[in-house]
């Protein structure tokens, strides 16, 4: 893989418990980095030209061979098309089966944190959160599918049963996801599911935004396996009428 290294055109970061979608244009990379250590971040991706067009897990896994995404791998949408492409990856295992916590779930978790008693600082909940972000897009319930939960690793042992693997992911671990096309983003930073920690403790993550021009730097992703060929194939004709005008 080929990190980038041009400055970045813009960062900000997104504190524990946040949320933020935006869209990220084709030929841009997005670097999401760990900060302190033990994030999660719940992660959507849609076509930002036509919603409908979004993240497809179960074709991910399938077409790559695998459930652990790191370097290299694609993640496809549900048209056999790259939504982004992950080029670097420090932390090495992201979880695409764990999901995220509804409003009942955090009660029960963590106990009652109320804004009333913990003003800015109340419990959040992975559910909600995506779907503030959704509604801005004109989004809703029925458009909240699988996420991929960033930073966090959960195995699967022969009796089918999950395992959450603490501390998968050190202060300063990041990926960064190339967009060959354009992606809407739509992500929370919050613990994920499985997380043993007893106690309501999100851990904030930095956004840093790079212009790349071209997929010469997701070309390792693209030669991966024959499927990502036929994925980034599927993706480069949405862009042949354009360019021959």
């Amino acid at each position: 893989m080929t990190s980038i290294t041009t400055a970045a055109l813009y960062q900000e970061t997104v504190p524990g418990g946040g949320h933020t979608s935006f869209v990220l244009p084709r030929g841009q990379q997005l670097r999401i980095t760990d900060l302190q250590g033990d994030a999660n971040v719940s992660l959507l991706l849609f076509n930002a030209t036509a919603h409908s067009e979004r993240l497809n897990l179960p074709d991910t896994f399938k077409g790559q061979h695998t459930a652990k995404l790191t370097a290299g791998h694609c993640l496809y949408s549900d048209m056999g098309r790259v939504l982004a492409a992950i080029t670097e990856d420090t932390c090495g295992w992201h979880d695409g089966l764990g999901g995220v916590l509804n409003a009942a779930e955090v009660n029960e978790k963590y106990g009652q944190g109320r804004y009333q008693e913990q003003r800015n600082g109340f419990y959040r909940n992975g559910a909600d959160n995506l779907l503030v972000e959704m509604g801005k897009w004109n989004l809703g319930l029925e458009d909240l599918l699988m996420v991929l939960n960033l930073f966090s690793k959960v195995t699967v042992d022969a009796n089918g049963a999950f395992a959450f693997q603490p501390h998968n992911s050190r202060a300063g671990d990041y990926l960064e996801l190339y967009a060959p096309m354009d992606t809407l983003v739509v992500l929370t930073a919050l613990q994920h599911p499985l997380d043993p920690h007893p106690y309501y403790a999100p851990k904030p993550v930095e956004l840093s935004w790079y212009h790349i021009g071209d997929d010469a730097i997701a070309q390792a992703c693209r030669q991966a396996c024959a499927e990502n060929t036929r994925a980034f194939h599927n993706t480069d004709r949405l862009f042949l009428q354009g360019a021959a005008r």
